[in-house]
């Protein structure tokens, strides 16, 4: 069995993605730091539908976790075929406050924890195999508050095209799917309802993301159809306004 790991996926956006890849027949890696009882739902819906799943506690910022993600996956599946890396935060403030404890921890949590993912998955995808990582659409809108999440960001599409390029010759496609505003946790928190209804009205099909609207773009480049587009990114946002 073909298996995949979705880090950040006891919830949101990974959780919709992991149960999608689940129901495309991948045997799938629940990642979470926080939350066990998450993950374990998460994965125990998986199970109830037919599927393979397993639970893997690692924070993914930290090399030894990452490492031990891949090494626990390979134990229960043999093989990686599909990396999705999908764990972020996104806390907002402005330059001015110079608020460099809340930037490194940004950085560590969205874009070391891409190059730690990636380099693992250099080292283990399987030929033919697919990894994805996340960006965000406010890349291209410089909104203010959002320095460090954009710059986290930003610097993860770099990292997809590098490894494209590092990887060729072994059939593995590397791209980042770049969400606009989605109905989560992580978009919602700390906005007041005029702000939602707001970042509604930007988008010209007139409603937030829902998880599902990006888990199926991730199952397209997971699957074979998905086979000749690499070094990517692909803004799934419903024609958010830049």
């Amino acid at each position: 069995m073909k298996s995949a790991i979705v880090t950040g996926s006891s919830r949101g956006i990974g959780a919709a993605v992991l149960k999608r890849l689940a129901q495309d027949g991948f045997g799938v890696v629940v990642n979470y730091v926080s939350g066990p009882d998450q993950a374990d739902a998460v994965a125990a819906e998986v199970r109830a539908g037919g599927g393979q799943a397993i639970t893997v506690k690692a924070d993914v910022s930290q090399e030894a976790d990452v490492k031990r993600l891949f090494e626990e996956t390979k134990r229960a599946f043999k093989t990686v075929d599909v990396v999705v890396h999908n764990a972020g935060i996104m806390p907002l403030f402005p330059m001015a406050k110079a608020d460099t404890e809340t930037f490194d921890k940004v950085i560590a949590v969205n874009l070391r924890s891409a190059f730690l993912i990636f380099s693992q998955a250099a080292q283990h995808v399987a030929e033919s195999g697919r990894i994805i990582g996340f960006s965000s659409s406010v890349v291209a809108r410089a909104f203010p508050g959002y320095g460090a999440y954009i710059a986290s960001k930003a610097g993860t599409e770099g990292l997809v095209h590098v490894l494209a390029n590092e990887l060729a010759g072994r059939q593995i496609t590397v791209n980042a799917v770049a969400p606009g505003p989605v109905n989560t946790e992580l978009f919602t928190k700390g906005k007041s309802q005029e702000q939602i209804e707001e970042a509604k009205k930007s988008n010209p099909l007139g409603r937030l993301g829902e998880p599902e609207d990006i888990a199926r773009v991730v199952s397209f480049l997971a699957g074979p159809d998905g086979a000749w587009v690499n070094s990517q990114v692909i803004r799934v946002n419903g024609g958010f306004v830049f």
